[in-house]
């Protein structure tokens, strides 16, 4: 018996020891570029987050000594009761900001959480563990530190964030209140309002951005997600497990002090008188107008996680958006039949609209003529000649735009570049049509335009009028 034992234990501590290398080999295999990929992103972001709070604060602070000038003049003792305490207390949250944030508080779940960095950071504590790695990998365990610590720094900075997200919140109320008895405010709060606004809605895009994986991070999460012992980590160390203390072995979720939905439905029932089917019909009534009004709501604002958010204007869908996140890049070809003038001819344009309104874009762009030939028995290349472009696209319904610019085109043939430099050889387009955009992935969209020339007949040759166009944007 004691041999049959022995047998086992020594079987066991095999496979354990087997298990245990084969994890250390494919926690190896990761990409080089992972840790680097993550420590740089998180750094970024968190010079973002820091840069946007700052210039929050400052701009609230200077709209704050604004007011206070203003209702000194009516009012000079409130004016200092209502200001000096908070536009100090928002020179302090500078000041914090330009220092390093302090350290992560895991237990502060809502307060700048993302499940992507929850994820990340679970991930890389797996990783730190130097019996997952090798011990001889020394190289390799600096590079997983100073991922973490990148990480956590970039969670503590989200986590402060959201403290001043907070703190502006509740000084726009407390404004709102103090100042409904002054006239003249409305604009000063509207403009206060609007910067706690679009603060939030920042906060909220960096969140989202974080979640776009480059190729090495996306890969080496899907390589660790095939190791059993990562997957078994994740489960119990993860903030969320810690939330409902998943963290022992085999525990189950503990729910305690949260209701369920049944328990809230009886409670409202009882409420209501007697819990009878009359009170049912009621509460599924009145559930059911709340949901509605709720997902009218949603749908309406669909970036706001909090009632204290909702803003008193319509807000800019571009406002927080960068430059070159405005940048849409693309492209379109266009066909020509063959002429008693032209050989069939490709038009192959490259773009780059800059998008001022959720609804619209400008842009310019430039086109090559390529000649193909006069028909399948007279292929030939030849240039044809070039173009300038300038256009304006604005959505009417759906997927439809009216698109419309204006453009020089060089159509005669050429063999160097000197014989552009002829300005009489250039001849301009007024173009008005509409487009159809549809939607090819995730980061690549198709359109077909659809084009009129009001300006083909002062063409020399003449020009076809009608211009239709395939193109993408990504």
């Amino acid at each position: 018996m004691r041999k049959l034992y022995l047998i086992i234990f020594l079987m066991l501590a095999v496979n354990a020891v087997h298990a245990q290398d084969s994890t250390a080999h494919q926690l190896q295999q990761l990409p080089g570029k992972y840790f680097s990929q993550v420590s740089g992103k998180s750094r970024h972001f968190e010079k973002q987050v820091n840069k946007r709070s700052q210039k929050a604060l400052e701009r609230l602070a200077r709209q704050e000594k604004k007011m206070q000038a203003k209702l000194a003049k009516i009012d000079s003792v409130a004016a200092k009761n209502i200001f000096s305490r908070s536009i100090d207390s928002m020179g302090n949250l500078q000041t914090r900001i330009k220092q390093k944030a302090g350290k992560y508080d895991p237990s502060r779940l809502g307060a700048g959480y993302t499940g992507y960095l929850d994820t990340l950071q679970t991930s890389l504590s797996f990783l730190k563990d130097a019996k997952s790695l090798g011990s001889e990998s020394k190289a390799l365990q600096d590079k997983v530190n100073g991922s973490l610590q990148s990480v956590q720094q970039l969670q503590a900075q989200l986590q402060q964030a959201e403290q001043i997200k907070a703190y502006i919140r509740e000084r726009k109320q407390q404004l709102k209140e103090q100042l409904a008895q002054y006239t003249g405010f409305t604009k000063d709060l509207e403009k206060f309002n609007k910067e706690a606004y679009y603060y939030g809605q920042q906060l909220r895009e960096y969140k989202e951005l974080l979640k776009d994986k480059k190729k090495a991070e996306a890969k080496a999460l899907e390589m660790l997600k095939k190791v059993p012992a990562y997957n078994d980590f994740l489960q119990k160390n993860s903030q969320l497990a810690g939330l409902f203390n998943l963290s022992a072995a085999g525990a189950a979720p503990n729910l305690e002090g949260l209701q369920t939905r049944t328990q809230v439905e009886q409670l409202i029932q009882q409420r209501l008188g007697g819990g009878g089917p009359n009170a049912q019909t009621a509460v599924s009534q009145q559930m059911s107008a709340a949901r509605e009004r709720f997902n009218e709501l949603k749908d309406k604002f669909p970036d706001v996680d909090n009632a204290a958010d909702m803003p008193g204007f319509k807000p800019n869908e571009m406002k927080t958006k960068s430059f070159l996140q405005r940048l849409e890049f693309g492209g379109n070809m266009q066909f020509a039949r063959s002429t008693q003038y032209f050989p069939t001819t490709s038009d192959i344009a490259g773009q780059v609209a800059y998008k001022f309104h959720k609804n619209g874009s400008a842009g310019l762009g430039a086109a090559y003529k390529l000649g193909l030939g006069t028909g399948f028995n007279n292929i030939s290349f030849s240039h044809q000649g070039l173009g300038l472009r300038s256009f304006l696209d604005w959505k009417l319904k759906g997927t439809f735009y009216v698109n419309g610019g204006f453009e020089e085109n060089y159509n005669t043939a050429f063999t160097n570049t000197d014989q552009l430099r002829s300005i009489d050889n250039w001849q301009g387009s007024a173009l008005l049509g509409i487009s159809k955009k549809y939607k090819v992935s995730s980061k690549l969209k198709g359109n077909i335009i659809l084009l009129y020339d009001f300006l083909h007949n002062q063409h020399v040759p003449r020009t076809d009028p009608i211009k239709l166009r395939l193109g993408y944007n990504f």
